[in-house]
């Protein structure tokens, strides 16, 4: 995704800093190029290039105010890379919170461009954090239609059937998702979650083990791993897995209630109306935390 920029001279700075910004990135040093994309933009302050791509690893390092502030600018002027701007920072004010500001991007990228699937999938996206579930499931499906063997739509799609209970649908669009590339950790993530559902908390297990294994930085699977460690009675485990995931995004609410389901089995009673209750704020309908807060008033 990230825009290489070729010059017929090496003396060029703005040039050099882009492309040692690229290097560090490859080294996974995303602060090193961060650093260097700065010193371009202290060249140029509207290089378009060196924007973007700091506007990418300010996502990746989920400093999404500055991404969401980088993608802007770049828009503010108009460029030949809209489309991709919009999308990226339609992704970045929904892992914000922001999901109307993420809604308006959506729209707007399927004004410029209804043939291309990436439009539908942030739709979708956007739908499902607004509770849309009939909505997430039309964009998706209009996207798999441009594109059908995309897993980031399947597997999208499979959530929101998760989400409704239809774990026969979801687990069928697993299957093909799979069969197109089994190294997608998503995948055996939300195998663990239908697993869960159905109480088989040691294959849930099992599954949110295999997707760490084929991503280790996602915080998503170490807060699901906590949980399933709560109920297989290894609370302290599942304690340092939530802590961890939330250490990586503290904004995500199901992280708040596994901790409070943790303090619930504690017996801390005050501790586990916190956290359960800051949970429920967030989604007054989560899975759970209405059950264990209530239970908590109890201890």
């Amino acid at each position: 995704m990230l825009i290489s920029f070729s010059c017929d001279s090496t003396e060029d700075k703005k040039g050099r800093f882009l492309l040692k910004g690229n290097e560090k990135l490859k080294e996974n040093d995303l602060n090193g190029a961060i650093d260097y994309y700065t010193e371009a933009l202290k060249i140029d302050s509207e290089f378009n290039d060196a924007l973007l791509n700091r506007a990418i690893v300010y996502e990746r390092l989920n400093n999404l105010d500055l991404a969401i502030a980088d993608y802007s600018k770049i828009l503010e002027k108009g460029s030949n890379q809209d489309t991709l701007v919009y999308f990226q920072r339609g992704l970045a004010y929904l892992d914000n919170g922001e999901y109307y500001k993420g809604l308006n991007d959506a729209e707007q990228l399927l004004q410029m461009d209804d043939s291309n699937w990436k439009p539908y999938f942030l739709m979708g996206l956007v739908k499902e954090q607004l509770a849309d579930l009939d909505g997430a499931l039309e964009a998706f499906g209009k996207g798999l239609v441009l594109n059908p063997n995309n897993n980031d739509l399947l597997v999208n799609k499979a959530t929101i059937h998760y989400y409704q209970k239809d774990y026969i649908d979801a687990e069928n669009l697993l299957d093909q998702a799979e069969k197109n590339n089994p190294n997608e950790a998503n995948i055996y993530n939300l195998r663990s979650m239908i697993a869960f559902e159905k109480e088989n908390y040691q294959v849930a297990y099992d599954w949110v083990e295999k997707a760490i294994t084929l991503n280790i930085n996602e915080a998503y699977y170490y807060n699901n791993r906590g949980l399933y460690r709560l109920f297989l009675d290894d609370l302290e485990k599942g304690l340092d897995d939530i802590n961890f995931s939330l250490k990586k995004n503290p904004k995500n609410p199901f992280a708040w209630r596994n901790k409070g389901i943790y303090y619930y089995m504690k017996g801390d009673k005050s501790l586990a109306l916190k956290y359960l209750g800051d949970a429920l704020k967030s989604d007054p309908e989560m899975d759970l935390a209405k059950t264990y807060y209530n239970q908590s008033l109890d201890l």
